[in-house]
């Protein structure tokens, strides 16, 4: 059993990082073979459009053609059996090397056809870790939901099942008092980092757990 997460976040041991590496352990707590893998520290782009992975016949259908760092580990993912995704929300949104990683992975697999279908070798399970700054009740309402449902969507379809996680409220600095972000209630953050978020690193854990058990 090998489990791969992957860190879209800057930060190598800040809120995402935290989530992946407890799932792992939770694999790893059953002995499943585990590897984080940082993608700010890889070279690679988003999508070039250039259609290959579509082109019947050619050599690199089902396959993106693109050699960066991101050839080794499409490779990687095809030998493993569970991924796991993790991105702060910035703006509304995962990070752009996030975006980017999961356009290239999911599009070359992605056919086109009605309903779309799959041409990734076998089903995987897979999850994906959000963590923001925001509370759930702001979160909400900015259309978060719909993004998260959508990215679940895609990761079912090629991989055969997905499930989330949120973690809100969570900080961005260490202290506060060195920021200018009055918006902030920095006691709420205080607390939800000492009562809420070891419950998230706990949920992290049996997610990697569960997969690694399945």
């Amino acid at each position: 059993m090998k489990v791969i997460a992957f860190n879209g976040s800057p930060r190598k041991n800040w809120n995402t990082a935290i989530l992946l590496k407890k799932a792992l352990e939770g694999a790893a707590s059953v002995g499943a073979k585990t590897e984080l893998i940082n993608l700010y520290e890889l070279n690679y782009r988003g999508c070039y459009s250039c259609f290959a992975c579509k082109t019947l016949n050619g050599k690199n259908y089902g396959t993106c053609p693109i050699k960066d760092d991101l050839l080794p580990i499409f490779k990687k993912i095809e030998n493993a059996d569970a991924i796991i995704l993790g991105s702060p929300i910035y703006l509304g949104r995962i990070t752009g090397e996030m975006q980017s990683f999961f356009e290239r992975l999911v599009f070359q697999y992605l056919t086109y056809t009605n309903p779309p279908a799959s041409l990734f070798p076998k089903k995987i399970l897979t999850a994906f870790i959000y963590t923001m700054g925001q509370t759930e009740e702001i979160a909400k309402p900015m259309g978060s939901e719909g993004l998260f449902n959508s990215l679940e969507r895609s990761l079912t379809i090629i991989f055969g099942s997905s499930e989330k996680l949120l973690s809100f409220n969570t900080y961005q600095f260490e202290d506060y008092s060195k920021f200018h972000a009055p918006k902030f209630d920095v006691g709420a953050k205080e607390k939800q980092r000492t009562e809420v978020f070891p419950l998230d690193c706990q949920k992290a854990f049996a997610i990697g757990k569960r997969f690694a058990i399945k």
